[in-house]
């Protein structure tokens, strides 16, 4: 087949990746910290900037980087999801060829550090590896405007050395995975859940809550499947939050196998294992409302 119709551009979008943040709110002596990685994304009338090189309309990304550590002091940086917000509202409702922002948060936290049986006002170490992570996106002004939030947590590592087996499956010619009734289930958990409306979340009260079902639900669901873990992971979370309107789990199998201990003559009953990372099963599931509103543009990068 030969084509011959004219060359177009179809789609396009820019922004500031990964803008490093970090506020301490001062208000007393009690410090606060919020630990921050920025992306944004603006869609808009900027075709000619691509097609003509014309920049008339393109707000350097410099610009939104000055914009994200400015909106971290004013109007503030606490909740990510508020935050992310403000931010994108600014860039749709100021910056006149803006059509849409999206703004993607990765939060790193940090746990005080006690002395002598209490906290300390100000000095933290690191929580990890996990990171809560936001993405929202604004379209339209005035009344027109839109807005879609997804909150989520990525790289939680989580582990129980029973209450989970693989059997049952389909085989072929070049199977040769042995079923199992008892084996050791680890994941780097991936997951983000869609808000049904931005009005009124309390987001913290949110993300503590969805996090704490989602590892409760792994922890004391038997397991036959991965795949059946993250639904009932997915059906906690949305039960317990009738503000959510899906989840989606994405969670690669962190693989352990039982050491050949037996060409030494020692016993290995499920004792010691050999960490494998790679490859790996990767496995998604979407869980979501029946009634859920639609995504739109929520989950566009």
């Amino acid at each position: 087949m030969k084509l011959t119709g004219p060359i177009v551009l179809t789609d396009h979008r820019y922004g500031k990746a990964e803008n490093r943040i970090v506020r301490i709110h001062r208000q007393s002596a009690r410090h606060e910290i919020r630990d921050v990685n920025v992306s944004t994304v603006l869609r808009g009338d900027f075709a000619d900037a691509y097609v003509a090189g014309d920049q008339a309309k393109v707000l350097p990304t410099d610009s939104q980087k000055q914009t994200a550590y400015a909106f971290a002091k004013r109007p503030g940086l606490r909740a990510v999801e508020d935050y992310a917000l403000a931010l994108a509202d600014h860039f749709v409702a100021e910056i006149e060829p803006v059509r849409s922002a999206r703004i993607e948060v990765d939060e790193y936290a940090w746990q005080r550090v006690t002395v002598g049986g209490v906290e300390h006002d100000h000095t933290w170490v690191r929580q990890g590896p996990e990171v809560r992570t936001a993405a929202v996106t604004v379209t339209g002004k005035g009344a027109e405007r839109r807005a879609w939030v997804v909150g989520g947590v990525k790289d939680l590592t989580i582990l129980k050395s029973t209450g989970s087996e693989f059997a049952d499956f389909l085989t072929d010619e070049f199977t040769v995975l042995a079923p199992t009734r008892d084996r050791m289930l680890a994941t780097s958990l991936i997951a983000e859940w869609r808000f049904a409306s931005s009005e009124g979340v309390d987001w913290d009260e949110v993300y503590t809550g969805v996090r704490a079902r989602l590892v409760e639900t792994f922890a004391t669901v038997h397991s036959k499947a991965l795949q059946q873990t993250l639904f009932e992971m997915g059906k906690a979370a949305l039960g317990a939050f009738p503000v959510l309107a899906e989840i989606r789990l994405a969670a690669p199998n962190k693989h352990h196998f039982d050491y050949d201990l037996g060409r030494f003559g020692i016993e290995n009953h499920g004792e010691v294992y050999h960490a494998d990372d790679r490859p790996y099963g990767l496995i998604h599931a979407t869980v979501a409302r029946a009634d859920a509103p639609e995504a739109g543009p929520a989950w566009t990068r």
